[in-house]
């Protein structure tokens, strides 16, 4: 089961790339286009860049989201967690729920405030069979 998870988001990855290969191939592709099409109506303006810019501004946005800002780990796979995790741990400390001088475990601390939740029942009249699964 736990291959199946892996295997579909390694195709969810590789399908995002082909996305983005695809977009970066159309805009050289339209780009290319309106070189050509600049060339043989030359009159003295080269405008063939002005429609490539704001798309090109897209372009960088989904190459960002994709494969992070580079020379930076920001945006890259575990970037998200990592801040969530540097987050959780500062209010943590704000909180004096956490010391400033203890040493950071991969483990929040269980607080009486309500950090644990309770067992859910089970409802005695839903019994789940294995059909009710997909």
């Amino acid at each position: 089961m736990a291959n199946k998870s892996v295997f579909e988001k390694a195709q969810k990855k590789v399908k995002a790339k082909k996305g983005f290969f695809t977009h970066l191939s159309v805009y050289l592709s339209v780009g290319i286009f309106f070189l050509l099409l600049n060339v043989l109506t030359y009159e003295g303006d080269w405008w063939f860049f002005f429609p490539l810019l704001p798309w090109m501004v897209g372009l960088l946005i989904h190459y960002f989201t994709m494969f992070g800002v580079p020379g930076t780990e920001i945006l890259t796979e575990g970037w998200e967690e990592r801040e969530l995790e540097k987050e959780v741990r500062a209010i943590l400390r704000k909180e004096h729920l956490l010391s400033a001088d203890e040493p950071v475990s991969n483990e929040l601390p269980a607080s009486p405030e309500g950090l644990e939740l309770p067992d859910l029942e089970k409802s005695p009249e839903k019994q789940l069979s294995d059909r009710d699964f997909v």
